[in-house]
């Protein structure tokens, strides 16, 4: 087995930081205060490695952690796990453990756990990596600190897999021969983090407090973090000018406010931390329909749709015009692509090239807000100036779940997360195997062509970059020419923060493993 430059200096040892936090600071005894966070809406549930929307993984990622940490580039550092290595043939990797951790009621962490996160708990839990964990042939512990992975075959995106919120680590003395769901653990998450579950107001606050035997030297900085519950948009955005809270993460308050906001003295405003989860937003085109079957349609579409527009007025300068398929912000990415600018003239010229009748066609909007709304009306206005007879369709979030669970709809947005890696969060859109109802989130528009099935197949078990680069350039170009959904924006969730807060976002994940690690002034 060959070691590979993986291991990266601790930085405490390298004099330098912890945590990002510099030494003097450090030295200064820059420590304690409580931070005051917006979570939007109230999670259903704590327990990570059963629930993970968003809310869930803002307020449990820093209570649990996974084996690896991800900078902006996606870049792997030790957490859990200290160092690693790879077999040349790339189908074992070997994980030492960082030692003396403790679980937070005490118990040591050791590769019991990890097997039984990894190889039990979530394979029974964790829909999307489910997925990935079937690649995986064994996963073993030799001895205490050592976890072994044991591949069926080479799988390009395995070094993405072990952020928090994708292979959560979970406590097996707790969960071992129990009903998963039901554990009463899951109301009191007991994980390895910086912060620590204190309690739950339901409809009111979450508080975490320090983990004061975290394995990481002057890490928690904060003595609390407390999530608060506010149902109106106008009223979180009250919350943060008044002083009631501290951060506000991306998409809690409406875009329109968020200009106005980072005005106000002492507050900043960053884009980091959603580079892993690299937001992508699209129009779903109903390809098992006329006249959405029709390649010339989808292209009309794309080609009518003022996209720049769209990111100036509706999204306040916080979305950038989308290539295609894939967010610049994940492996692989290309812009060597055909491209779609605004094109009145082109898009009625294919229109009348695929023999569309000007048949009523229904648009579903997101109902997540305003922003979302003002941009639903401008694609309905912009599709209509080519010829396009919209109908929209109001609905709340449950109703557009089920429409697009059922493939209820001609036309309907979404936004979804592509996880760093196209295996990962890119291909469940396009390739035929997952055309399934039921999800609003996998090949919902009904694509299906065995050329672009074979790449991304061949793309997950290329260990070789350069080559899959190659194949997943490939797969590009073959979709901006067919054109399945029709492609917005790329996302950059704004998040507002007081300039007192430090170190907020450390990690390409942003708030969902970095609060543990900021500090107050």
């Amino acid at each position: 087995m060959k070691r590979r430059n993986f291991i990266q200096l601790s930085a405490a040892a390298a004099g330098i930081s912890i945590a990002g936090v510099p030494m003097h600071l450090l030295a200064a005894g820059k420590k304690g205060g409580d931070l005051n966070v917006i979570v939007q809406p109230e999670p259903p549930g704590l327990m990570l490695g059963i629930v993970q929307n968003g809310p869930a993984q803002l307020v449990s990622g820093n209570i649990y952690e996974g084996l690896l940490r991800y900078d902006e580039k996606l870049n792997p550092s030790p957490l859990l796990a200290e160092s690693w290595t790879k077999s040349d043939d790339s189908l074992t990797y070997t994980f030492k453990l960082k030692p003396n951790v403790t679980w937070h009621d005490g118990k040591p962490f050791t590769s019991a756990d990890v097997v039984f996160s990894a190889d039990v708990f979530l394979r029974k839990t964790h829909a999307r990596l489910r997925a990935s964990l079937a690649a995986i042939e064994s996963i073993t512990a030799p001895d205490a600190s050592t976890v072994v992975f044991k591949l069926k075959h080479p799988f390009g995106p395995f070094m993405g897999l072990f952020e928090t919120g994708t292979m959560p680590m979970v406590p097996k003395h707790i969960y071992e021969n129990t009903d998963f769901l039901t554990n009463p653990a899951n109301n009191t998450p007991i994980g390895t983090g910086p912060l620590k579950f204190k309690q739950w107001v339901k409809g009111s606050y979450i508080q975490l407090e320090a983990n004061k035997a975290y394995h990481q030297p002057d890490v928690p900085m904060v003595d609390n973090v407390y999530f608060h519950v506010i149902p109106d948009a106008a009223a979180r955005a009250a919350a943060f000018e008044s002083g009631k809270v501290d951060v506000v993460p991306g998409g809690a308050v409406e875009f329109f406010d968020v200009e106005r906001l980072g005005k106000l003295p002492g507050v900043s405003i960053s884009t980091k931390g959603w580079e892993f989860f690299a937001p992508q937003s699209w129009l779903w085109l109903n390809n098992r329909k006329k006249p959405m079957d029709d390649v010339k349609f989808r292209q009309a579409v794309m080609y009518a749709i003022d996209r720049e527009a769209m990111a100036r007025v509706a999204w306040f300068g916080s979305a950038k015009v989308a290539t295609g398929p894939f967010n610049s912000n994940i492996k692989f990415f290309s812009d060597k692509v055909k491209k779609y600018p605004r094109d009145i003239a082109k898009a009625k010229a294919l229109l009348a090239e695929s023999g569309y009748k000007k048949e009523p066609l229904r648009l579903l909007a997101l109902p997540y807000g305003e922003t979302w709304q003002r941009q639903a009306e401008m694609v309905r206005q912009n599709l209509s100036q080519v010829g396009i007879n919209v109908q929209m369709v109001p609905t709340d979030v449950a109703g557009w779940n089920q429409r697009l669970n059922e493939w209820d709809y001609d036309m309907a947005f979404t936004y979804v997360y592509q996880y760093g890696d196209p295996a990962l969060g890119v291909s469940r859109n396009y390739t035929s195997d997952n055309i399934a109802k039921g999800s609003p989130f996998n090949n919902v528009e009904g694509y299906s062509n065995p050329k672009v099935d074979a790449l991304f197949a061949a793309g997950v078990k290329e260990p070789d970059p350069v080559k899959r680069g190659q194949i997943y350039l490939e797969v590009q170009q073959i979709l901006l020419e067919e054109v399945p959904v029709a492609w917005l924006h790329e996302i950059n969730f704004p998040t507002l923060y007081r300039t007192k807060v430090n170190n907020l976002i450390s990690s390409g994940i942003g708030l969902n493993d970095s609060l543990g690690r900021a500090w107050i002034a």
